[in-house]
């Protein structure tokens, strides 16, 4: 494979996942609205476990795993798959879907400011602007009142709030994954976080099952628990990893620009919530941060 094909089929990994990611943030919306929400993750969790039980098996070649991998490993699983499902779950069942999406646009700039910090890359002016154009578009959601929107304030408040820590999860998920895309393949990665996963939120899922009436679930509800578990524990998490390991992780984070516009997008047409004009134009600015940050680059401007 090419280093321009590679650079592609990277960029196409780490933008299909996070539409998939945005995908089942909004209809985690009715998901929680039917299952308690230790008790979602709990069987999110499980039901990707088993999907990918055969990758938890280490690879031939692949090195023993040193004690900064693992300590890597269980904040990947605590800070992106735990708490990032906790807040995003508690905080969609208080606000809308769009509005969802109109805090997750600050995403890629705390991506990129994490790998200034943590992982000393440096952030060329044209990431800079991707970025910029990425939050500008997604801000202008805020310009419309989605119809969707939680009718108390109080409420709606604390879920924006929550929705906001899952932005801060997914900012370090983005910058951790980086530095396990150097120690472990993508299939090994994704398999032992969602391990990590499960363990962490067993004692609670366990407790909510106690009492819960399994029965009172509707069947689309199930078919939807499915392709929410699918899509979290697995598919966005292996194509997330494997785009990293192409892409520094300051660029990859403008990538999470397609979280918020899938999460409105499904809010919109699947949802029913309300899409304004201002909102359109805030889906091509964002589309437009994108296309900034993956335009071919001269090798004398990367130096």
């Amino acid at each position: 494979m090419s280093p321009g094909t590679h650079r592609l089929f990277a960029y196409a990994c780490l933008a299909l996942s996070m539409s998939l990611v945005g995908s089942y943030v909004a209809l985690s919306k009715p998901l929680a609205a039917a299952i308690p929400v230790f008790l979602l993750a709990w069987l999110r969790f499980g039901i990707g476990g088993l999907a990918m039980v055969h990758w938890l098996r280490k690879p031939h070649g692949e090195l023993p795993m040193t004690p900064q991998t693992k300590k890597l490993l269980f904040l990947e699983s605590f800070l992106g798959n735990f708490l990032f499902s906790v807040c995003m779950l508690f905080g969609v069942s208080m606000t809308s879907a769009v509005s969802a999406g109109v805090i997750m646009a600050s995403i890629p700039a705390v991506v990129a400011l994490m790998s200034w910090a943590f992982l000393r890359e440096r952030i060329g002016l044209r990431i800079w602007g991707a970025v910029a154009c990425a939050a500008l578009g997604i801000a202008l959601l805020g310009l419309a009142k989605p119809e969707g929107e939680a009718s108390n304030a109080a409420s709606s408040w604390l879920g924006n709030l929550l929705v906001f820590g899952a932005v801060l999860c997914e900012a370090s998920y983005a910058v951790i994954g980086k530095k396990l895309t150097g120690a472990l393949g993508p299939k090994r990665i994704t398999s032992l976080i969602n391990l990590w996963g499960f363990a962490l939120v067993s004692p609670f899922g366990l407790y909510m099952a106690r009492d819960f009436d399994f029965g009172s679930v509707q069947p689309g509800i199930w078919v939807l628990l499915v392709f929410y578990s699918l899509a979290a524990s697995v598919w966005t998490v292996w194509l997330w990893m494997t785009g990293l390991k192409g892409v520094p992780a300051a660029q990859g984070g403008v990538f999470t620009v397609m979280l918020p516009v899938s999460a409105a997008l499904v809010g919109v047409f699947a949802l029913g919530e309300h899409l304004a004009t201002v909102q359109l134009l805030a889906f091509v600015l964002a589309l437009a941060g994108v296309v900034l940050a993956t335009l071919p680059v001269k090798t004398r401007a990367l130096r």
